[in-house]
């Protein structure tokens, strides 16, 4: 039997019935299944259908640099993906704010399309609420104050102040929105739902060993890229490199090519190549 046989098959007994744990579920997600774990990609992950709404085309193109770093045809992927998004999430304002503007939509959907947009199935499914505050806010869970922070149960703290001076100052290597997806990506990558296992093993054991490497740097007192928050944590180190690679790319290469590279690697970009898909 020819593997197309065999997936059509395999796609039609899905289709009819689909069982896990000894409960029944419907031909939708039977389907799903069968493309998820034999493709390892989700039918429904390259379907983008709604365009951009026109309000939201005029901030985007008015506010966000890296846009504009895109082709005609990668604006347009980039703009859909953006509506899908938001889409996707519930926007809450929080603290002192009123309400969630589209502005703020528009922007934070941006920035975790940048980060993902060389990973076309990922939209943070886990995280499905974006809670929105004018400014740093004190968190109840970690009993300080923050400008952000991500939860595993699916929610996304933000400061707007801190969200759009990362962006105002778009090369210095700091950039909250930046930061938090950052940490959204790396949840997800291991949060079992239609999205997860997206990164490359071998290339995350190439970065773990140099992320341990520039953290005893960091520890050491010894010249260093990154900031010392870095070093607080793998999960910090990898959301700080995220700022440094898409605001000083170039300055990282020349810093350490090896983790630009393997950083490349896992986002399947290169912003010194916006253009370019990195395999």
């Amino acid at each position: 039997m020819s593997f197309i046989s065999l997936f059509i098959l395999l796609a039609l007994l899905a289709m009819m019935v689909y069982i896990v744990g000894g409960e029944v579920v419907g031909a939708v997600r039977g389907t799903r299944y069968v493309l998820n774990y034999l493709f390892r990609q989700p039918i429904n992950r390259y379907l983008i259908i709604r365009n951009l709404n026109p309000e939201y085309k005029k901030i985007l193109e008015g506010a966000f640099l890296y846009y504009h770093t895109l082709n005609v045809k990668n604006k347009r992927l980039f703009e859909k993906r953006v509506q899908k998004f938001i889409d996707s999430k519930n926007f809450y304002p929080a603290g002192e704010l009123l309400q969630v503007e589209p502005e703020m939509k528009v922007l934070i959907a941006a920035s975790a399309i940048q980060l993902t947009f060389g990973l076309p199935g990922v939209y943070f499914a886990h995280f499905k609420d974006i809670y929105v505050y004018p400014d740093f806010y004190f968190s109840e869970g970690m009993q300080q104050f923050n400008a952000g922070e991500v939860h595993k149960a699916g929610r996304i703290l933000l400061s707007w102040k801190d969200f759009v001076e990362g962006y105002v100052h778009h090369d210095n290597g700091r950039n909250l929105g930046l930061h938090e997806m950052a940490h959204a990506l790396r949840l997800e990558n291991m949060i079992k739902n239609e999205e997860y296992s997206y990164f490359d093993w071998e290339d995350i054991q190439i970065f773990n060993h140099y992320t341990v490497e520039e953290s005893n740097k960091i520890n050491q007192g010894l010249e260093s890229i990154f900031r010392p928050y870095a070093a607080v944590h793998y999960q910090e180190f990898f959301a700080v490199l995220i700022e440094v690679f898409f605001e000083q790319p170039k300055k990282l290469k020349e810093y350490h090519p090896n983790l630009y590279l393997v950083t490349s690697r896992l986002l399947r970009q290169d912003p010194m190549r916006p253009n370019e898909r990195v395999a």
